[in-house]
């Protein structure tokens, strides 16, 4: 076959579509609580187990946030959620504890400064 009809012979296939860049989970930026912050949340999640208040936990890391939620029992809404919003680092605070309806109780820049919060919590009244 000449290259001319070879040429006419490949215009007269269809297009081919293209075909969508295959990505891995490292393409896609993910925020997630690193050792330390992961560390210091568990440390209070556990005082307030051993309290009797908390039964479970769960974490999401995804694009804009990472929560981690608690609750008091596995199959209700979170009681609390330990955001981290680095899109916020530089307004409002990189870190809020919202509440079961999503209001937001504290926010900061620093961590350990918005889980005091949780320490007032474990203060009870002696009847």
């Amino acid at each position: 076959m000449s290259p001319r009809c070879q040429h006419l012979a490949m215009s007269m296939l269809p297009p081919i579509p293209p075909q969508p860049i295959p990505f891995t989970p490292r393409d896609v930026e993910v925020v997630s609580f690193d050792r330390h912050e992961l560390g210091a949340i568990l440390s209070v999640y556990g005082r307030m187990v051993a309290a009797g208040e908390w039964r479970d936990y769960g974490i999401a890391a995804m694009r804009d946030v990472a929560v981690f939620s608690i609750f008091r029992r596995a199959a209700e809404v979170p009681l609390y959620r330990i955001e981290k919003r680095p899109r916020l680092r530089m307004k409002q605070g990189l870190y809020a504890v919202l509440g079961e309806g999503g209001q937001i109780l504290r926010r900061g820049h620093e961590l350990a400064a918005l889980l005091r919060f949780f320490d007032r919590k474990m203060i009870k009244p002696i009847d």
